[in-house]
C-alpha cells in the first residue's frame, strides 16, 4: 500500500547503485554519460561501495537497492536466495549477467626488487604478501582460487595445494576487509607483494603510485556480475543495457579492466596468460564457497582461524 514514503518519489526516476569497492571510477564516469542519454535524462543515483561480500550482505538486510554490481557471483546468488533477486538474472541482460572482467596479478614494488615472477616466489619466507580478508572481500577470493588453482596447473596435488595456500597465508600479516583498503595498504609501503585485479594495479600506476605488476602464467579469469533487483526502478533495465553497451565497455577496458565484449576487448592490448583458468575449472562458486569459504567448515577458514583471522566478516 502506498504510504508517504512512496507518495514522496513517485514520478522520480532514481537508480540505487549499489557496487563493490573497485569499479568507482568507472561507474563516477558512466553515470553522467548515462544521463546525457534519452533513457537516462532526468535519473538521480544513490551510490555505495564497499567491500563485495559486505554490500551484498547489506542489500540482504535492507539496504535499497536497484542495481548491484558485485566482484562475484555468489554475491549476487546470496540475493536470489534471499528473495531479491531473480533466479534468472544472469539470463537477463547480456554476457551471462557478467559486466567486466580481469586476472588475479602480483603487484609489486618499483624495479619489482624481490624480482617476484612466480607463484613459488610468494611462500619463500622472504616475501611479504598483502591480500584482503576473503571472508569480507570477493578480490580475496578470487585472489586465492587463483593461487589455489594455479598449483594444479603446475602439477601439485590437492594437498599441495591447500599447503600452498596455509604458507600464503601466514606470510600475509594484513588481511583488510576490502580489495581497495588491501591497495591502500601496500601504496602506504606495507608488504612486498599484493594480489590484486590487474584493474586495480592499472589504477594505482595511473594514479603514479610507484609500483609495477605482473602477470603469473598460470592465473584465474575474473568475471563480475550485475543484476537488477525485482525491487528496481523502470530505469535500471536502461541502465543495464547502457553498461552492457560497446561505449561503456570501453570506458570498463580504458579503466584497465577486460571488457566483456569481444570486440571491444579486441581493442584492447590485454596480456594473454599462458595458464588462464575459470572459476568453473575449479569446480564452480557453489562447490568452492562450500569447500573453501564456509565459516565453519571450509578450508580457508580452517586455515585463518590457525593463524588468527577473523572469518565472521
Amino acid at each position: 500500500p502506498d504510504g508517504p514514503e512512496t507518495a514522496a518519489v513517485e514520478g522520480d526516476k532514481n537508480i540505487a547503485l549499489v557496487a563493490y569497492s573497485t569499479p568507482r571510477e568507472v561507474y563516477e564516469e558512466l553515470i553522467p554519460a548515462f544521463q546525457s542519454t534519452p533513457e537516462g535524462e532526468g535519473v538521480e543515483f544513490e551510490q555505495s561501495y564497499a567491500a563485495s561480500g559486505e554490500q551484498s550482505r547489506a542489500v540482504e538486510a535492507g539496504l535499497p537497492a536497484d542495481y548491484v554490481a558485485f566482484s562475484l557471483e555468489p554475491d549476487v546468488t546470496r540475493l536470489v536466495d534471499a528473495g531479491l533477486v531473480a533466479p534468472d538474472w544472469a539470463q537477463a541482460g547480456k554476457y551471462n549477467g557478467m559486466v567486466s572482467s580481469s586476472v588475479v596479478v602480483f603487484v609489486v614494488r618499483e624495479g619489482n626488487p624481490k624480482d617476484v615472477q612466480t607463484w613459488d616466489d610468494l611462500v619463500t619466507g622472504d616475501v611479504e604478501v598483502v591480500t584482503p580478508n576473503p571472508f569480507t572481500s570477493g578480490g580475496a577470493q578470487w585472489n586465492l582460487m587463483a593461487a589455489y588453482g594455479a598449483q594444479f596447473e603446475l602439477g601439485k596435488t590437492e594437498e599441495e595445494a591447500v599447503e600452498y595456500l596455509r604458507q600464503l597465508l601466514s606470510n600475509t600479516p594484513v588481511q583488510d576487509k576490502s580489495a581497495r583498503e588491501a591497495l591502500q595498504t601496500f601504496a602506504a609501503g606495507k608488504g612486498d607483494v599484493l594480489l590484486a585485479y590487474e584493474n586495480e594495479a592499472i589504477f594505482a600506476q595511473e594514479a603514479g603510485q610507484p609500483m609495477e605488476y605482473v602477470v603469473p602464467d598460470q592465473t584465474i579469469l575474473i568475471e563480475n556480475p550485475v543484476a537488477a533487483t525485482l525491487s528496481a526502478t523502470p530505469e535500471t533495465a536502461a541502465w543495464i543495457e547502457f553498461v552492457q553497451s560497446p561505449e561503456s565497455q570501453r570506458v570498463f577496458g580504458e579503466h584497465g579492466y577486460r571488457p566483456v565484449d569481444p570486440e571491444v576487448a579486441a581493442e584492447f592490448d590485454y596480456p594473454q596468460p599462458a595458464a588462464l583458468f575459470t572459476i568453473a575449472d575449479l569446480g564452480g562458486w557453489p562447490d568452492v564457497r562450500e569447500t573453501f569459504f564456509d565459516r565453519e567448515t571450509g578450508i580457508v577458514a580452517g586455515i585463518e582461524q590457525e593463524l588468527g583471522v577473523p572469518t565472521d566478516g
